[in-house]
């Protein structure tokens, strides 16, 4: 049997037109990386194709709110990597933590946590999770030991500080 990895990673390079005059990757674009991350690393790893499930199913999930604190700047044509992990869940929610670092993984330049909600889009109402999503979800599951946002970054800061 796979043993289904808990963290995704990929990697991606910070295109020209998603930075600011700076060349820094616009603010409003990182959310853009990171949910193009985790749409492409679920259907690789654990074959969850959201867009068929909606196309075939008629139920997908909605964006409820977003976290996001900006470390460091990504600047054009640098290629970053990005890990994504579900960290919480329940009958109709995910949490899920994604982060993004320089190559080598020696500066963390953005932490974010986003909430969706399973929705069903025939009926625009808020769907129970199936019992297959919610046995993967009990085996991809990666909670962290922080309780808030704030606590979490504050975890995360000094491991990179150190190696400036």
């Amino acid at each position: 049997m796979n043993t289904l990895s808990k963290t995704l990673t990929s990697k991606a390079k910070i295109r020209f037109q998603d930075c600011d005059p700076f060349n820094h990757l616009n603010n409003g674009n990182y959310i853009n990386y990171f949910m193009n991350h985790r749409e492409d690393v679920l259907i690789e790893h654990y074959n969850l194709d959201i867009y068929k499930i909606a196309k075939l199913e008629g139920k997908s999930w909605v964006s409820t709110t977003n976290q996001i604190a900006y470390l460091k700047p990504a600047l054009l044509m640098e290629t970053i990597v990005l890990e994504s992990q579900l960290i919480n869940y329940d009958e109709s929610n995910l949490q899920v933590e994604m982060r993004m670092y320089n190559s080598d993984k020696s500066h963390l330049k953005s932490v974010i946590w986003c909430g969706f909600a399973h929705f069903n889009l025939l009926t625009q109402k808020r769907e129970i999770h199936t019992q297959d999503l919610i046995k993967l979800f009990e085996t991809v599951n990666n909670p962290i030991t922080t309780n808030s946002f704030e606590e979490r970054i504050s975890h995360l800061k000094p491991k990179f500080l150190q190696k400036l």
